[in-house]
């Protein structure tokens, strides 16, 4: 947020924080949730470049297609084994998602 409007809402009461601090999550709970949103981004990526249907990905990683979807939307019952496995059966290589992981975590240190 810009320094003028953070300014100009804190000027009429409100108070501006981030995400982190609105749902009292430590750190490694930040790091958490930011890896389950980089990750499904990944598949959703990964699956436009391979030009997929849900459908398609689903079958190549022995699930639903309603569990891509969810997959994708970042839903909180989608565990990290089941985006990683996804990734890999997708043709993710270990370093690529060593490097998507790194690069998320990198960047959130500097927010």
């Amino acid at each position: 947020m810009r320094k003028e409007k953070r300014e100009l809402l804190e000027a009429h009461g409100w108070k501006v924080g981030d995400t982190r601090a609105f749902l009292a999550l430590t750190a490694e709970e930040l790091d958490y949730i930011e890896i389950k949103i980089v990750l499904s981004e990944k598949v959703r990526e990964i699956r436009k470049q391979r030009k997929l249907i849900q459908k398609e990905t689903a079958e190549l990683i022995g699930s639903s297609q309603s569990r891509v979807a969810k997959m994708e939307a970042g839903d909180p019952s989608v565990s990290i084994d089941l985006q990683v496995k996804s990734l890999f059966a997708l043709g993710v290589s270990r370093e690529e998602l060593g490097e998507t992981i790194r690069a998320e975590l990198m960047a959130s240190a500097y927010r």
